[in-house]
């Protein structure tokens, strides 16, 4: 506590940087009309942040709005199951988000009465809550005087400041992260953490950075001093994702297919799929199929008909997956350890399903369609 006071009084003596005093009078002509800057509330600046986790603002709009409209306050949230949270979360990736989420709710429901708590120390006991979303609510919902450096706000410092070490490393947070505690005043810390990470958005971006119009160029060092500004912070080559090639074998009984649901942790957790898995080495996509299939269920098929395969990308890896239908599942159902369903395909369609799921649904063109569905 002792630290940050004085790193407060050293702010107040420096004065703001020339550089967050244009970036401040700047903020507000060109601020975005976002839906959750229209009506601020904690909760809406939490969810809001969740979800711009590992997802651009363009691309989180519509979840936003769409997940408002369904759960506009955090009581039903909390109130709301996990697989509706999960179906209304659907596309958006990341489901661990939309888990923890929903979990940090009904905590505090059950123990704050559902009041979000005002201060970051709080907020970061609540399930996935990190140290950065902590200062992003309680700086941007409640003026807290702390700073919120997402991957936007650290570019734009390390390109003010021509910080040059490992972007990975703490030293290269550290450091940003005291350059701006010394140059913006306490007060105005909450105003410049989304004023900063609106600037990274829109013109400072990590590729062709718009210098021309950027607010701060006459003062930022990577413009003055470099050839390209983009080349700060410096940016690892990565190489292709890798393939992962799996087999998918959906078992379709008198209008119904059998899914099971993903456990709870983990990728996809909590989402619901056809039984399938990876092909292992020298094996092929049927014979995996089958594999799968009497592993996860307990059953065994006859003839399987190759549909089609699906290809999908994730963040850190690609499927291409071998989707197989069959209409003789032989033997006992056996799922340990997971749920099972037997659904229409109108039900299916209500599910929490992964993308790669949700594309192979038009490939499967089932006789009938009952609504209802069995429960496992």
């Amino acid at each position: 506590m002792r630290r940050r006071s004085r790193s407060l009084r050293a702010a107040r003596s420096l004065g703001a940087d020339a550089r967050v005093r244009a970036l401040l009078d700047w903020f507000p002509d060109h601020r975005r009309p976002l839906p959750w800057r229209r009506r601020r509330t904690p909760y809406r600046v939490w969810v809001s942040e969740v979800m711009l986790q590992q997802t651009r603002v363009a691309q989180a709009v519509p979840y936003f709005e769409r997940f408002l409209r369904r759960f506009p306050s955090l009581r039903v949230l909390a109130a709301a199951s996990e697989e509706q949270v999960l179906k209304v979360w659907e596309g958006a990736g990341y489901y661990a988000r939309a888990r923890n989420l929903h979990r940090a709710a009904r905590q505090l429901v059950r123990e704050q009465g559902g009041r979000i708590p005002r201060r970051s120390a709080e907020l970061r006991k609540l399930p996935g809550v990190g140290p950065y979303i902590a200062a992003a609510v309680a700086s941007l919902a409640y003026g807290e005087p702390i700073l919120a450096l997402d991957s936007n706000g650290r570019r734009v410092l390390a390109r003010w400041t021509l910080e040059r070490s490992d972007p990975s490393s703490a030293r290269f947070s550290r450091r940003l992260e005291r350059w701006a505690v010394r140059h913006v005043p306490p007060e105005r810390l909450g105003e410049f953490n989304e004023a900063l990470m609106e600037l990274g958005e829109t013109l400072c971006r990590p590729t062709g950075p718009q210098c021309a119009v950027c607010p701060a160029a006459s003062a930022c060092r990577a413009r003055q001093e470099l050839p390209d500004p983009g080349a700060i912070p410096s940016r690892r080559r990565r190489g292709p994702k890798p393939l992962v090639v799996g087999a998918v074998t959906a078992i379709e009984r008198r209008g119904r297919w059998l899914v099971l649901r993903r456990p709870s942790a983990g990728l996809l957790g909590g989402l619901w799929e056809f039984p399938g898995g990876k092909l292992e080495p020298g094996e092929s996509p049927e014979a995996a199929g089958r594999r799968e299939l009497r592993e996860e269920t307990g059953l065994t098929v006859g003839v399987l008909e190759p549909v089609a395969t699906v290809r999908h990308e994730y963040s850190h890896f690609r499927v291409a997956l071998h989707l197989f239908r069959s209409r003789s599942p032989r033997g006992r159902l056996r799922v340990r350890g997971r749920r099972h369903r037997w659904v229409g395909m109108r039900e299916l369609r209500r599910l929490p399903l992964p993308r790669a799921t949700l594309k192979m649904i038009p490939f499967l063109r089932p006789a009938r369609d009952p609504g209802r569905v069995s429960r496992g």
